[in-house]
């Protein structure tokens, strides 16, 4: 896990972050982004990242555009900040200039070494179609091909396509030139007629494999006609050739894989059935709220009739507190069913808040926010309404409206704990430390029992690289929570974080032993996760990684953290068909568009470089020469 790759607060309570995989400096990033997904994808504020994956018969490599780093990165970007500005500003003005001109021609080697020939007026160029140039000498041929293609370039140059194109079309009659092909594919990308573009650069391809620009330009025409997976295709094969230098070809593949994963998601959305997420994430999100007893006449001593509202939300509270797959349909289906039975009385505000609640969990935003928004009504004094339609406002890109909720939710009650956590949640989403730290330490200090609100305080402190206060924070809460599995598990992922791989593993192993005494039928599967990742990091032991992930796949076989490990410890040995399974089953437990284009970005980056693989093999070889340790990178 790299520096800054710290734990991030999802929806709920705080959520691991996948420590990044070790690896070289050159696909270093991968780790740091691939291991961050996991958690992010849960996150209330998403971003996609932009990756480019190269396979390898070893493994892969990852040109990645990634946003996150440790904490010292973070302030050298900090204060280079009027630079980034100013060269960005700079860059612009070039594209503007770049852009304003037609594409540039070019001159084939051949061309190149030869004397500088004068264009020729019209009338002495040379007279050439299919019925003369086989009586042509081979190097009539050379002459008249180099005469026309100046032609051309000059037609070109003077903007007059049609003919360059004419004059192009000879010059590859005397001599089929890679470059006359893209020079003349350069002239109908001028005048937008993409099919022919991509007809002219496939020749040009055909004849030169590893001809970036080319390929860069039907890429181009492809991403026109859009026709996202071939754009994809070249401009990753390009990226390979370049050795991922050229950062717009780098940049190319991020906005097309953007392009692909959001196609694809529309569609998976528009059939894909609502549901409940895995158990290990309703637990997590239930459980960033203080436990409180049932609403007073709704606890299980209670007589009540089952085949009323009322007994139903009974009913729906006691499948909850099993904390299991099951339990939380069964709950889900009685909040339902109370409110369509009636006569709640004076829990209608309440049942609208549970079933609120899971409808948001199953990804129903809007009937939830709706669900919410009655139930403030009902019962204003119910911050817990306040405080989940502000998660769903953030969740949604609302920020003004999330701070609005939170602030309606202390007018109701300013001493309300859970207000100040989950405002912090919020801060520190959006990289307000400072800010989070305070609201943390506001709901410690309003109520000290509530174990999460130490936890990420700690977090918090490690994030703003107060090292020392945090785990400071972490022994402090192990003292007082020393029967909490959960305190363990989040210091494991700090010290791991440290490389203190021994002292993690002690306390992954800790949380695993405390999650089986007491939960036996709902266990959090995340220290079994966090364990398998610190064996690899430390040992690189694969097969024993892969038993954790395992494990934790058939205590919870819709945990998406598991899948994306599983996903991880694949590619990383290329077994690459693997890993593409299972990214694409981390879409299909995804509950949002957000989260689904997230995980199927990896998805298309993992399909596209097996095609490459396939498409040019030569590049996979190539590969295993820069790559350094791709196949299974030193330790660090």
């Amino acid at each position: 896990m790299s520096a800054g790759s710290v734990p991030v607060p999802q929806a709920g309570g705080p959520t691991l972050d996948i420590s990044s995989l070790p690896s070289d400096a050159s696909s270093s990033s991968l780790w740091d982004s691939l291991s961050t997904w996991a958690s992010e994808n849960k996150a209330v504020v998403y971003s996609i990242a932009g990756v480019a994956v190269v396979i390898t018969g070893a493994g892969v490599v990852y040109y990645l555009n990634n946003s996150r780093g440790d904490t010292q990165a973070e302030e050298k970007r900090r204060a280079s900040k009027k630079e980034r500005r100013k060269a960005k500003k700079e860059k612009e003005k070039e594209e503007t200039v770049k852009d304003a001109a037609p594409p540039k021609v070019e001159e084939s080697e051949s061309i190149k070494k030869q004397p500088k020939v004068e264009a020729e007026p019209a009338e002495e160029l040379p007279k050439v179609d299919e019925s003369t140039v086989d009586l042509l000498s081979d190097q009539e041929r050379k002459e008249f091909a180099t005469k026309l293609k100046i032609a051309g370039n000059k037609a070109y140059g003077d903007k007059s396509y049609n003919e360059a194109i004419e004059l192009y079309g000879k010059a590859i009659l005397c001599k089929p030139d890679p470059i006359f092909y893209s020079n003349r594919a350069a002239c109908y990308n001028a005048l937008g007629e993409w099919d022919k573009v991509v007809d002219d650069t496939t020749a040009a391809i055909a004849l030169d494999s590893e001809y970036v620009k080319a390929l860069n330009r039907r890429a181009n025409a492809y991403e026109h006609l859009e026709k996202y997976s071939e754009a994809l295709l070249d401009y990753t094969a390009s990226c390979i050739i370049d050795s991922f230098r050229n950062d717009q070809s780098a940049q190319s593949v991020e906005r097309l894989l953007k392009k692909v994963a959001e196609a694809k998601a529309k569609t998976i959305l528009e059939g894909k059935e609502k549901k409940l997420p895995s158990p290990t994430f309703v637990t997590n999100y239930l459980q960033s709220f203080r436990p409180r007893p049932p609403p007073a006449g709704l606890e299980e001593t209670a007589e009540l009739d089952e085949e009323t509202g009322k007994g139903q939300l009974k009913v729906g509270l006691i499948a909850m507190s099993t904390r299991t797959g099951d339990g939380f349909e069964s709950a889900s289906a009685s909040f339902d069913k109370a409110l369509e039975l009636g006569d709640l009385g004076e829990y209608e505000g309440f049942a609208y808040n549970m079933r609120g609640t899971f409808r948001y969990l199953r990804g129903e935003n809007a009937s939830a926010l709706e669900d919410l928004s009655t139930s403030v009504k009902l019962q204003p004094s119910l911050t817990q309404s306040f405080i989940k339609r502000a998660s769903m406002h953030l969740e949604l890109g609302n920020r003004e409206a999330a701070a609005n909720d939170f602030e309606q939710a202390m007018e109701q009650n300013k001493e309300d704990p859970d207000i100040y956590y989950h405002r912090a949640q919020l801060h520190f989403i959006l990289g307000e430390f400072a800010e989070a730290a305070k609201d943390y330490q506001k709901s410690i200090d309003l109520d000290r029992d509530f174990i999460f609100s130490h936890i990420q305080l700690g977090v918090t402190q490690y994030k703003m690289g107060s090292i020392a206060s945090s785990m400071a924070t972490f022994r402090r809460t192990i003292k007082n929570f020393d029967k909490v599995p959960d305190v363990y598990n989040y210091y494991g992922e700090l010290l791991l974080d440290q490389q203190k791989y021994q002292e993690a593993i002690e306390k992954f192993d800790t949380a695993v032993e405390m999650e089986k005494q007491t939960k036996p039928l709902g266990m959090n599967v995340l220290p079994l996760i966090n364990k398998a990742l610190a064996l690899f990091q430390w040992k690189q032991d694969f097969q024993e990684a892969e038993k954790l992930c395992q494990k934790a796949l058939i205590i919870d076989p819709e945990c998406d953290i598991a899948v994306a490990t599983m996903a991880q410890l694949l590619l990383q040995q290329g077994k690459v068909t693997e890993a593409l399974k299972y990214f694409e089953r981390a879409a299909e437990l995804s509950r949002t568009e957000a989260e689904i284009v997230n995980a199927l970005s990896y998805a298309e980056a993992t399909r596209t470089q097996l095609e490459v693989q396939e498409k040019y093999p030569q590049l996979a070889s190539r590969l295993q020469g820069m790559g350094g340790g791709i196949g299974g990178p030193p330790m660090r």
